[in-house]
């Protein structure tokens, strides 16, 4: 079985002439005259830039490799009798009063109406202009959003003076826009890199914009080194530069000056420096950033190998954190290598079993165990329920990246058509949403004439967790759980063998072997 697909992808956009080499992934006869459809033909013309999905900053792209273990080898068990958390009367036990709220934090003072939270939205332009349509719509749905790394010293209006960032315009707004529609569920999360950290970021969102939860971040499910970005001027090239960012190719270099004058590059790259974890670093900066006014301290952590993981785990009960969140291969919001977005990290699923049995190892000593956030591809209730499970009791919630983007992002268009068509009409875009989407009269008799001002896209999210609300909702109350907490691993059954191994879940030939021999005698 061939897992990956070499040589040609939509996502580089690009193909080959004939059938390909099933290794390689080059033509089996590669004709000399052929334009070169396929990547390695690109890669002759546009070197580099080959490297990243296309068309890139435009795109959320997600891994095309074919893992041997997902979370579809497993289902979900459900029964005819009885019911957890709720009595067990068929006028009572009825799936809209399924409890889908959680709480995270050491304390579990911070609460979700749903488990569930955007993926990292930081400094690219996707990011960017999406940020307002992920922020009120995380506002409106009573959960957490994200902004990601590097947004201050990616700001072009940003004040930067001795290397500290002293006022960013786009952190404020990214911070309002959210603030502005906060329904006190929930929360917004700044992460800091290791730029972020040298320009001060955590200071100045704590003492200036009043942020309660910082994250620190090892890394991604999509890549194994720094953030990246494009950037299209050598104006910009040069600021970020003496940002102190890395770009490539050196924008002061007159070489490559030449190449963008005449068209052979037509970008730079910006990346962001490797961290380097050490535990007493950790714990230092864990205890800097509460001693600086931070309420709550979170860890995002990549598909790193197993020993990096006990590291994420074992560092962050020592530290007691609020939050650790476990990123799976294969995602990411479309800046990261396409080759390593394939090839690299350890899968969601296998990582999330690992993360398992790592933390049973931890409790059995009595320690204390943050709650753990699962990330990595997930998209839909089934998901959810299954991640929720094969972590119980640890992981608390789920973070669902380029899904929640995807909500957002075809509700903005669809926004956009409608709101074009009720300019013509002499129409109120009110009414347009109304009729757009299923969600609409519900949020207009909660907002009442503030429901205009709502983006489409934050609509067309809230509408996506409500259908996934219910999707989970039906599917606890057949397993008969009627809030999260009660959700376990008995829940699930393995399909496979090898699932089965890999994971601990009974195989399904074999589950209830017990009760199924006390009612047979």
């Amino acid at each position: 079985m061939t897992l990956s697909k070499p040589n040609r992808s939509a996502a580089t956009i690009t193909s080959n002439r004939v059938h390909p080499s099933p290794v390689s992934g080059i033509c089996v006869t590669c004709l000399d005259g052929c334009e070169g459809p396929c990547e390695i033909g690109r890669s002759a013309l546009k070197g580099r830039e080959m490297i990243y999905p296309q068309p890139f900053g435009k795109i959320t792209a997600g891994s095309e490799k074919d893992y041997p273990i997902d979370f579809s080898h497993f289902n979900i068990q459900g029964t005819c009798v009885g019911a957890v958390g709720i009595e067990a009367d068929s006028d009572k036990a009825l799936f809209p009063v399924v409890d889908c709220s959680t709480t995270v934090g050491a304390e579990g003072t911070i609460v979700l109406d749903f488990p569930v939270f955007t993926g990292a939205v930081g400094s690219t332009e996707i990011a960017r202009v999406n940020w307002e349509e992920l922020a009120v719509g995380a506002a409106i749905s009573g959960v957490i959003v994200v902004a990601g790394e590097n947004i201050c010293a990616m700001d072009p209006q940003a004040e930067i003076k001795n290397h500290r960032i002293v006022r960013s315009p786009e952190m404020e707004r990214r911070i309002n826009s959210y603030r502005q529609w906060y329904n006190g569920k929930g929360g917004i999360i700044i992460q800091a890199n290791v730029e972020d950290t040298k320009l001060g970021v955590p200071e100045y969102v704590i003492d200036n914009l009043g942020v309660e939860i910082m994250e620190l971040k090892w890394g991604q499910g999509a890549k194994d080194i720094g953030g990246e970005v494009k950037l299209p001027s050598l104006e910009r090239a040069l600021q970020l530069k003496e940002r102190g960012y890395i770009v490539l190719p050196d924008p002061s270099d007159p070489a490559s000056q030449d190449a963008f004058k005449y068209g052979g590059i037509s970008e730079f790259e910006r990346h962001s420096r490797l961290g380097m974890v050490e535990e007493e670093g950790f714990y230092k900066e864990v205890e800097r950033l509460r001693r600086i006014g931070a309420k709550y301290v979170t860890l995002k952590t990549g598909a790193y190998r197993p020993a990096d993981l006990a590291r994420a785990i074992r560092f962050s009960s020592e530290a007691r954190i609020d939050m650790l969140t476990i990123d799976g291969a294969g995602g990411g919001t479309g800046m990261s290598p396409w080759r390593m977005m394939n090839e690299w990290g350890i899968p969601t699923l296998e990582l999330e079993c690992l993360t398992y049995r790592m933390c049973e190892r931890l409790r059995a000593k009595g320690a204390y165990i943050p709650p753990i956030a699962i990330a990595g591809g997930l998209s839909l209730e089934d998901h959810i329920f299954k991640a929720l499970a094969l972590g119980a009791p640890y992981v608390k919630a789920i973070c669902l990246g380029r899904a929640i983007m995807t909500a957002a992002m075809v509700a903005k268009t669809h926004g956009k058509l409608m709101a074009a068509k009720m300019a013509r009409e002499g129409n109120n875009i009110a009414d347009g949403y109304l009729s757009l989407f299923a969600v609409g009269a519900q949020l207009k008799e909660e907002f009442g004439k503030d429901f205009a001002d709502l983006p489409a896209g934050a609509i067309g999210m809230y509408s996506y967790i409500d259908r996934l609300r219910q999707g989970l909702q039906q599917l606890m109350a057949g397993a008969r759980k009627f809030a999260l907490k009660y959700i376990d691993r008995n829940d699930l059954v393995a399909l496979t063998r090898e699932a089965a191994e890999i994971s601990g879940i009974t195989y399904i030939m074999d589950a209830d072997q017990q009760e199924v021999d006390r009612i047979l005698g």
